[in-house]
């Protein structure tokens, strides 16, 4: 079975960050991720779709489309955050659940800490030491277990630029401490030092879902020479359309079907721009380069 496609809602500007407010009404953004052909979606922001399971339920079946997944960020680095945070992924994941979704997809509370923001893209290493990574995989490890136990649902996780969990050595000090699968963002994976080819090659299946999202080396380097913060990475276009930067995404899909993946790669085309019409056209853009490549 091949690869499926699906869209989300941060790809027309919705964002779980604080300050940043929807341009466009959830029923508009539902039209058109049906619209540009694709079958599945992430739930977004929580209370940005509706949160009661027969009205959004309605609303999908409607458009023939699918919820298969939430972002869900939490602060793990905090140890007496870790039950609000459980408290909160199981809210969501309870729609999710109701809904037939496949995974909660965990991350950090990325864009809160000033300095993550500031040095997003430009860092190496690791920002955290060792008992800090105990306390934020002891949060993890918590959370995946509550979600297990109570819902029968799997979290993957998701690294993330201007979070505590962004490089590629940051995730492989989590994968000491964790079981958990990695949601590989391809565009995040190359700002934050990778390459995404290579990282599917080392973690194998832990690789357990997809987000598809591309990076371009000149605004990186200008993020770099600049010293532009995470959010002016973006604004800058940072994470371009898919196919016109630096992720290879034949290769990536490729390295996916060897590990015999047949689940869904979410599109994310991070955009924080003012013209309404953009979103869905690129949105559509995207969804033909993937069909060009065989998806």
């Amino acid at each position: 079975m091949p690869i499926k496609i699906a869209s989300a809602p941060v790809s027309w500007g919705i964002y779980e960050f604080e300050g940043i407010e929807p341009k466009f009404q959830y029923t508009q953004v539902l039209d058109e991720i049906a619209e540009t052909g694709h079958t599945g979606l992430e739930l977004g922001p929580w209370g940005y779709l509706p949160t009661d399971p027969q009205v959004l339920r309605a609303e999908l079946d409607k458009r023939g489309l699918q919820l298969l997944s939430s972002f869900v960020p939490v602060k793990l680095v905090d140890e007496n955050a870790h039950a609000e945070a459980e408290a909160f992924a199981l809210k969501v994941a309870k729609l999710l659940a109701e809904l037939d979704a496949n995974y909660v997809v965990l991350a950090d509370d990325n864009g809160t800490v000033p300095d993550l923001i500031k040095r997003a893209g430009q860092r190496t290493g690791t920002m955290l030491n060792d008992a800090q990574w105990d306390i934020v995989a002891k949060g993890v490890n918590r959370i995946t277990r509550k979600l297990k136990e109570e819902l029968g649902l799997s979290a993957v996780f998701h690294h993330h630029c201007a979070g505590y969990i962004e490089t590629p050595d940051e995730v492989r000090e989590l994968f000491k401490r964790t079981d958990i699968g990695l949601c590989l963002d391809t565009g995040h994976w190359h700002f934050g030092g990778g390459d995404a080819v290579e990282c599917i090659k080392e973690f194998g299946d832990r690789v357990q879902y997809l987000h598809l999202k591309d990076c371009d080396a000149a605004v990186h380097e200008r993020v770099r020479q600049e010293g532009l913060d995470y959010f002016q990475a973006v604004q800058a276009g940072v994470f371009c359309e898919l196919g016109k930067g630096i992720v290879d995404f034949p290769s990536v899909i490729a390295e996916m079907e060897k590990l015999g993946y047949e689940g869904w790669a979410i599109v994310e085309q991070d955009v924080l721009i003012d013209d309404p019409t953009a979103p869905k056209r690129i949105s559509q853009a995207n969804r033909d380069y993937l069909s060009n490549i065989g998806l």
